[in-house]
């Protein structure tokens, strides 16, 4: 059996959004949510790196980071030992995000060995898109936090 999450008011798994109000401390900032911190990654040395961790909403910092006008980092598409890089931001996010919320672990930890998907209709990289043949990185990603937070427990 599949949990299909997307927005982070869905109760009780919600919190597997980025956009779920869960902030974190990592490389020495704050983070209000994990989106904050995963578009902010696209601009490092950039004015839009604080302009998005300082935005007032995750929607806010998804539109900042977003805007394909905007100079992205080099190496944004580029893969390190075949995991691109993108995905190891949202990793070591998402990791950050669950090793600091007790509460939201604890959903995570109980979801067992079900598969986790990203019911995004418009993401087919991230989600599983309109007809849900996309990639679901994010629900990839959250059972590979959940694997390892289980071992560290374990």
């Amino acid at each position: 059996m599949a949990i299909y999450f997307y927005s982070h008011r869905e109760k009780p798994y919600g919190c597997f959004s980025n956009f779920s109000d869960h902030g974190f401390e990592l490389d020495g900032l704050y983070w209000s949510t994990n989106e904050h911190y995963f578009q902010a990654q696209k601009f490092i040395n950039t004015p839009y790196f604080e302009k998005i961790r300082q935005a007032k909403t995750p929607q806010e910092a998804a539109t900042i980071g977003r805007d394909r006008t905007l100079p992205l980092r080099s190496d944004w598409q580029e893969s390190l030992s075949d995991v691109p890089v993108k995905d190891e931001i949202m990793f070591k996010g998402v990791l950050k995000k669950f090793e600091t919320h007790r509460d939201i672990q604890e959903i995570l930890l109980s979801t067992g060995e079900q598969l986790l998907v990203e019911d995004s209709p418009v993401d087919y990289y991230w989600g599983c898109g309109k007809d849900r043949s996309g990639q679901n990185k994010l629900g990839l990603i959250l059972m590979e936090v959940r694997r390892v937070i289980f071992l560290a427990k374990s």
